[in-house]
């Protein structure tokens, strides 16, 4: 299974469709390569973020359980998050949910002291929302520069409300692949 998962990320980012002309409420790029990105919930959304960024030919490391004290030595200039929990994800890391919300606060608050911006992503749309994967939202979006999701997951607009409140920019894409674009246009 762990070696068709790259296969199936592909297929999912490849799906048909066209991607459509969009303009984006991120106006101009804020991070800077190369970037580490880690999971917050520790979902399996963090292999199709590293899909999108191979494609965009973004320089980048991946750590799904990154800490505080690696970031500085990772070298990285920008950090981001993906972001939709998976009770079978942090089982399989052997963490529960508040550990990995306080590693995520963290490694964000690291993050800051060094300057970096801070990207969140939800991918998993509808199928990644509920109550375990809301702590998770509600704790990672506010603390981000940016933020990308995949609409079926803001149904309810709560990503809308969470941006609202510290103006920042959020972008939705109608499918993981149109992901790529607004994610893209982010690095400098």
């Amino acid at each position: 299974m762990r070696q068709a998962a790259p296969l199936i990320c592909t297929l999912l980012l490849l799906g048909p469709g066209t991607v459509k002309a969009q303009g984006f409420n991120l106006k101009a790029p804020i991070a800077t390569q190369p970037t580490l990105v880690t999971g917050v919930g520790q979902s399996a959304d963090i292999e199709m973020v590293k899909v999108l960024l191979n494609r965009g030919k973004v320089v980048f490391k991946a750590d799904p359980q990154a800490k505080a004290g690696a970031l500085a030595a990772s070298g990285s200039k920008s950090l981001v998050l993906v972001i939709g929990g998976s009770s079978k994800g942090l089982g399989a890391a052997g963490i529960s949910a508040e550990v990995d919300i306080e590693r995520a606060k963290g490694l964000v608050a690291e993050a800051r002291k060094l300057g970096l911006k801070i990207i969140g992503l939800h991918v998993g749309g509808e199928g990644r929302r509920g109550q375990m994967s809301d702590k998770f939202i509600t704790g990672a979006v506010p603390l981000c520069d940016y933020v990308i999701v995949v609409a079926t997951g803001n149904k309810d607009g709560l990503f809308n409300q969470l941006c609202a409140k510290g103006k920042i920019p959020l972008d939705s894409v109608d499918k993981i692949a149109n992901a790529g674009a607004p994610l893209l246009k982010a690095f400098k």
